[in-house]
This record gives structure tokens, sequence and C-alpha cells, in this order.
């Protein structure tokens, strides 16, 4: 199975749906605190489910279960300790249940992909996320837009 993880910042709105459209992508699960924030441009929440359906043909899904709190984000915001932000990432993830909460089924059904805000995953939780389902749900390749 693929996992495609993707940020939005610094693309285009042509860029972000092609990249979508060409890799397949069934599902798009926002795992954003905010996904409604002042900078979201063309990706808030309210307006994505309908460009995904008609640009990507593509399904919307907001998991906030896989996001940060407001506490950690903005701890690591003040701090930029990443390995303070990894650890309890990881304990929050730990204690929602992750990767328990989700269904294998519903990512081997839809090629799914993980959005975020960060441009590219080094230092971006989606990628936090989708190592651990890597990890637990074994033969998953994840691979970031």
């Amino acid at each position: 199975m693929k996992l495609y993880t993707i940020g939005f910042t610094q693309k285009s709105a042509e860029t972000f749906f092609g990249l979508l459209r060409q890799h397949g992508v069934q599902r798009l699960v926002d795992i954003r605190l905010n996904p409604n924030g002042q900078l979201s441009g063309f990706a808030k929440q309210n307006d994505l489910p309908y460009l995904l359906a008609n640009l990507a043909s593509c399904e919307y899904i907001y998991a906030p279960e896989l996001a940060p709190t407001k506490e950690i984000l903005e701890d690591y915001r003040k701090s930029s300790d990443w390995q303070q932000y990894v650890a309890r990432f990881e304990a929050l993830m730990n204690e929602r249940g992750v990767p328990d909460i989700l269904q294998r089924a519903d990512f081997d059904e839809r090629v799914s992909c993980l959005l975020c805000s960060e441009p590219t995953p080094e230092r971006c939780h989606r990628r936090l996320v989708a190592e651990r389902l890597a990890k637990a749900w074994l033969n998953v390749e994840v691979i970031h837009l």
C-alpha cells in the first residue's frame, strides 16, 4: 500500500491538485490542527471538499485525532526544539491510540494522502504519523509529495 503526504504551503492550487491527480489520490486526510487558518488559502476546510471533488475526484476527511494539540504546537513554535516536539507528539499519539483508532482497510480501499501545512515533511507531524502507520501496518510505502 502507498501512503502519500502533502503540505499545501509554497504550492499553487494548480500544483497541489495536479499532484493529487497525478498520483491517483482518492482520499485526502486532513490532519491539521487549524484547517481554517488565515494562511490556508485554497486549502481551507470549508472549500477543500468541493475543490477536491471537482478538481481531483478526491474525497475529503478531517482527522483531528492525528493533529498535535495547540499547546504542543505553540511550545514548538516558541522553542524550535524538534526532539521535544517529536517526543510529545509521539506520547500524544500513544495516548490517542494511533494507529489502532484508524482502520487500515480504509487506507487499503482508497489511495490516501495525509494533509498538513508544512511545505516539506522533515519537520512536520504528517511524517511522524505516516511513519507510525507504516511501522504498525507493514508493507506501507510512504511517499511525500
